[in-house]
């Protein structure tokens, strides 16, 4: 790993190949204006100091552009490189000028194999929030943000009369609601291999599918629990940024990341019970499957003793002579068999 203060070049480092472009919503109590485009220069002019502006860029492939816009913005050069970190730890980073939040959401791995136990895939979004400008930078083109893009086109909730730091709490709204359907997919998924090994006859392979839901926990927990201290800065008094009258959402947010903290807890307790109870149930397959074993072989240690004893070739064995001889031999094999069967079955062994 090369030291990145040594160096200007900016390098993307996830594997995204969508397109950088840019959308622009510009917009007061009154009116709001959109604009569209692949480079910075295309939507500055829509830019107004006088309005709250929030720049959606999807697409971190041309690094230029991502310079560009953290220059007009007087971005620092550090927070320019953590956005193009697609590996970046989650955090919550308060700027003289700026707050800069660096999350993951989450989706559903729709080319999944049958024995891939990568279900669930992540996108960085990294959110910067000024005085009157929002800047979110995402991975890919998603449609994650458009029902926020069509609450401030219809003005739902009086939303183009608010602050930034409202518009911040509805994004942060948004990123909790994926927490908390994919924390509640996961733990529901928990739920059902809970049953199937309460199952012992069941034939899935659930020990992979355990171990493909524990990767997905252990990618949301990475994600998540370090929100559990760093949320704690968008909620302290002295933060300029975050206005008095906005507080209450974002103490609404912060329910909601408590909710997926405890779920994520919860998930964590239920994968260490059924890695428990999956080893359990495979000792019981195995001590039943010795059972079975046993008692086919102690069914079988008379008969081979008859057997061994008639095949002795002494010159005087009765039996060898006698007409019923061998319908005689079959038949106190089956009688022997047969009462070592039951009594095996009387005392609940099989």
């Amino acid at each position: 790993m090369k030291n990145n203060l040594l160096s200007e070049k900016l390098i993307y480092t996830g594997d995204s190949l969508t397109p950088t472009h840019l959308h622009l919503c510009t917009y007061n109590a009154t009116e709001m204006q959109e604009s569209s485009g692949d480079t910075f220069q295309s939507v500055k002019e829509t830019l107004d100091n006088e309005r709250i502006n929030w720049l959606q860029v999807h697409g971190l492939k041309d690094t230029e552009t991502i310079r560009e816009i953290c220059s007009h913005f007087e971005i620092d050069f550090l927070v320019l490189q953590d956005i193009l970190n697609a590996d970046h730890p989650t955090k919550i980073e308060e700027h003289d000028k700026y707050i800069v939040l660096i999350l993951k959401i989450f989706y559903p791995n729709e080319h999944k194999e049958d024995d891939d136990l990568d279900g669930l895939l992540q996108q960085q979004v990294c959110i910067i929030l000024g005085n009157n400008y929002v800047l979110t930078f995402l991975e890919k083109e998603t449609d994650f943000f458009d029902e926020i893009n069509a609450a401030l086109r219809n003005d739902i909730l009086k939303i183009r009369s608010r602050l930034t730091d409202y518009l911040l709490s509805v994004l942060l709204n948004s990123i909790m609601a994926n927490y908390i359907s994919t924390i509640s997919s996961i733990d529901d998924a928990l739920e059902d291999l809970e049953e199937e090994l309460l199952m012992i006859t069941n034939e899935n392979d659930i020990g992979i599918q355990i171990q493909g839901l524990r990767r997905q926990y252990m990618l949301m927990k990475k994600a998540i629990l370090p929100l559990k201290e760093q949320y704690v800065k968008l909620l302290r008094a002295e933060n300029l940024l975050i206005h008095k009258v906005n507080r209450a959402f974002y103490n609404d947010v912060n329910d909601h990341l408590q909710f997926v903290l405890q779920t994520i807890e919860i998930c964590r307790e239920t994968l260490s019970s059924l890695v428990d109870l999956y080893i359990s149930n495979n000792d019981l397959r195995m001590n039943d499957i010795m059972k079975r074993l046993t008692i086919v072989s102690t069914i079988f240690i008379p008969l081979t003793f008859l057997v061994g004893v008639w095949g002795m070739n002494y010159k005087w064995m009765p039996e060898l002579d006698w007409r019923y001889g061998y319908l005689f031999a079959w038949i106190i094999m089956a009688v022997i068999g047969i009462i070592v069967y039951l009594y095996f079955r009387k005392k609940k062994w099989y």
